[in-house]
């Protein structure tokens, strides 16, 4: 049915619409537009400063043979949380047994001690929901315990039998070596896994201890011999640091530690490796894996060490260049351009030796050279394109925002003191870390990227399928393909797949 309106409505839309069209209504909207405060409430949401961050630190004890303790007290909770830590891993052990180090640490504890096995240590600890364990790193080995406050006494026994009086065996030992060279004739699998490998082996050094890969026969030519000289050397009170959290009394606990550890002799430290780190050479370098149909993508670079005074001047400068979504290679390569499934880096900085800086981006096959290049110009204009105080201003947040959840426990900050003290850095220097990310400053941002970031130093990284790539790579420069051939020993070729790149 067709509806008629009064002729009193219809003038008013008439005059409605001539009032829209002069810019009345346009005003009244305006007029009844909440401002952008109304509009965000949060906005105006005062912000207080950060709280002075002053961490409680573990009570700090020396023995006269060299030990150092920390004892850090939490009766939150019934439970009591040891580490030992020894110095010397695997960047201490010889090139032709790389692999001895995370042998030693797996033999050790499933071995047990010379009066229990690793078998009935297993049940001991499982009945009391407690743990010891026993582990390998670049640069320490360690015993760590983990039980109820009650249990404490006879967990800390083992922790302490295992220590002194371990019982490598062989058949726990040839256990940890044939999965060790099932995970080596595995490794080529993952893309990730190959760019990480030879990300390392590029900005380091295939020799240096800092990248070289266990091979099958190196795991294999380790023996029951070598875990035990390696326990011997390392085992001794002058390297050693010794942790404790949790609920106990710190009187009692000194006087139990003491007592099980004072009397240890003194040995003859260990001597750490002079490296050199010239950083990589520079260059195009490319890994064909074909059964893939993405690239991984790395530009390397050598980082820095956490004792560089610039380095929290670096730090901020990789959260503006790297830290996140809003970060200039995300929102540039990723946002902006849409080339990358995912992209980020680091600065890197290592206690005692410099990091790896890097780039990192995984995109599809096809968009490999574009997405490289988008990651270089980024890079490259971190020389040229200036910081903003509002890019300053967000960096400082997130880093110091996030630095407080590190050490937002006991043992947390139990843990860092310990690393502190293992590489020699004083010990408030988490006390201080605050106010010189505070004191960072624009200039100073600008003055590390043009000393640290030099494009023509670094190293790109491939891992992909070069068929299926849109552009060559070669339009990046000169391409030196990489061999990641497993090598199998001669008579083990018929019990294990080479595990070659397509693999």
């Amino acid at each position: 049915m067709k509806r008629h309106f009064p002729a009193s409505r219809c003038c008013s839309l008439v005059l409605a619409g001539f009032l829209a069209c002069s810019g009345f209504a346009a005003a009244q909207t305006a007029a009844a537009t909440p401002t952008t405060a109304q509009a965000q409430p949060w906005k105006s949401i005062p912000i207080p400063p950060l709280a002075p961050f002053h961490p409680a630190k573990p009570k700090r004890l020396v023995l006269s043979n060299g030990i150092v303790i920390f004892l850090a007290e939490d009766h939150e909770l019934p439970f009591i949380n040891g580490f030992i830590e020894m110095r010397g891993g695997s960047r201490n052990e010889p090139a032709d047994k790389t692999g001895l180090v995370d042998l030693y640490g797996d033999a050790w504890r499933t071995s047990g001690t010379a009066t229990q096995d690793g078998d009935k240590l297993d049940d001991i600890l499982e009945a009391k929901a407690a743990k010891v364990e026993t582990g390998g790193d670049i640069d320490s080995t360690s015993v760590s315990w983990n039980c109820l406050k009650q249990d404490e006494d006879q967990v800390f026994k083992i922790a302490v039998d295992l220590l002194e009086h371990p019982a490598f065996n062989d058949q726990k030992l040839n256990l940890s070596k044939q999965q060790m060279a099932a995970g080596i004739v595995r490794r080529n699998d993952s893309a990730g896994q190959i760019a990480s490998r030879e990300s390392a082996i590029l900005v380091y050094g295939a020799k240096s201890p800092y990248a070289r890969e266990p091979e099958i026969a190196t795991v294999m030519s380790v023996t029951v011999a070598d875990l035990k000289a390696w326990h011997d050397k390392t085992v001794i009170p002058n390297g050693m640091i010794i942790g404790v959290s949790g609920d106990f009394d710190s009187a009692a606990m000194e006087k139990t530690l003491r007592d099980a550890f004072e009397g240890l002799p003194k040995g003859t430290a260990i001597v750490e490796p002079k490296e050199e780190f010239p950083g990589p050479k520079p260059g195009v370098y490319f890994v064909d894996k074909t059964d893939v149909n993405q690239s991984n993508i790395r530009i390397l670079g050598l980082g820095t060490e956490r004792s560089n005074p610039d380095y929290y001047a670096l730090s901020l400068m990789n959260e503006i260049f790297s830290g996140g979504f809003g970060s200039r290679l995300f929102q540039e390569v990723r946002t902006k351009r849409g080339l990358a499934y995912s992209v980020g880096g680091a600065y890197g900085s290592s206690y005692d030796h410099p990091g790896t800086f890097y780039v990192a981006a995984s995109t599809k096959s096809a968009s490999t050279v574009d997405a490289t290049q988008a990651m270089l110009d980024v890079t490259g204009q971190l020389k040229t394109q200036p910081f903003t105080e509002e890019e300053l201003k967000r960096a400082k947040d997130q880093v110091l925002n996030s630095f407080i959840f590190r050490y937002d426990s006991v043992e947390k900050v139990l843990s860092e003191q310990a690393s502190l003290e293992f590489y020699g850095y004083p010990l408030d220097f988490l006390d201080k870390y605050r106010d010189a990310v505070e004191k960072v400053t624009t200039a100073d941002l600008e003055r590390v990227a043009k000393k640290y970031i030099d494009p023509s130093k670094l190293a790109i990284l491939v891992v992909g399928n070069s068929s299926e790539f849109g552009t060559p790579l070669s339009k990046l420069g000169p391409v030196k393909t990489l061999d990641i051939t497993i090598p199998i020993p001669p008579g083990m070729a018929g019990q294990m797949s080479p595990g070659g790149p397509d693999q």
